[in-house]
């Protein structure tokens, strides 16, 4: 992906929450077809710079864009789909190019979650990590993904042959969309970027948990009851015991922090009694 600028950054992250908002209660399969349709977004983004302009202008009301994209999308996307992406066109966003970026990241991520929910993420991060490792000693095979005289689809079978059986579903979908779909980089930096993406989406569903105390089993099953919940997504625990908490829970996830420990309520309190 290309450096966002500021408004951007935040509007990723605020995307990626839409997508954890779109995963609840979604099943592997749908959330396969949302990844599908979101690629094939992004080559639709990048044939044209008028509709790029259309779906980021920052001058545009939000409801003219979820029209435009609900017009342009209708007749071959799922709901879900169009009111995710009906969500990021109000963003803002730095560039034009932005919005496809980031509609490319959340498509990485929501076959992520896929894998996640069958308990294959970590496997589909080995697989995309070996590929690349396939890559670095077979110039041949490098020559032919980064050469433009070979189509798209031609580049899909090959890969397909080379690899489907031996690699997951989830992983075999990304590596096709991966080999057909590098929006100008070179096959290295397209496979760095999809690595990039899943293991953003790996960091979003480990919960890093703070706490004074070892945690019963009951305490732990509600905690990831209440975290997958919010996420949309299956959750891993991992538990660091701090004395320095005292009480309560710190819990971090990705780019997010939910800190309910007595040592932040006290420095509230603190800050407060100062104003």
């Amino acid at each position: 992906m290309a450096a966002l600028g500021g408004a951007s950054r935040q509007s990723l992250i605020a995307a990626r929450k839409y997508l954890d908002e779109a995963l609840k209660d979604t099943s592997p399969a749908d959330a396969s077809t949302l990844s599908a349709q979101l690629f094939a977004i992004v080559t639709l983004l990048d044939s044209s710079t008028s509709l790029r302009r259309a779906m980021s202008d920052n001058s545009r009301d939000s409801k003219s864009k979820a029209t435009l994209v609900s017009e342009l999308l209708g007749g071959t996307n799922s709901v879900l789909t169009i009111e995710l992406v009906s969500k990021l066109t109000a963003l803002r966003w730095s560039s034009p190019s932005n919005l496809g970026d980031v509609i490319e990241q959340l498509a990485i991520e929501a076959e992520a979650s896929v894998a996640n929910q069958n308990g294959e993420l970590d496997r589909l991060e080995e697989e995309i990590f070996q590929f690349s490792r396939i890559l670095a000693g077979n110039l041949d095979l490098r020559q032919v993904l980064n050469s433009t005289k070979y189509s798209a689809e031609s580049k899909r079978v090959l890969i397909a042959k080379l690899l489907a059986a031996k690699v997951t579903p989830s992983t075999a979908r990304l590596l096709a969309e991966l080999v057909s779909g590098m929006r100008g980089r070179s096959i290295e930096k397209t496979i760095a970027f999809y690595a990039s993406s899943a293991g953003a989406r790996k960091m979003r569903v480990i919960a890093h948990v703070k706490s004074a105390v070892e945690l019963s089993q009951g305490q732990k099953d509600k905690l990831v009851s209440s975290l997958s919940g919010k996420i949309g997504q299956p959750v891993r625990l991992n538990l660091e015991l701090d004395p320095k908490v005292l009480g309560g829970l710190s819990i971090r996830f990705a780019d997010e922090l939910i800190d309910a420990t007595i040592v932040n309520r006290l420095a509230d309190a603190g800050r407060a009694l100062a104003v």
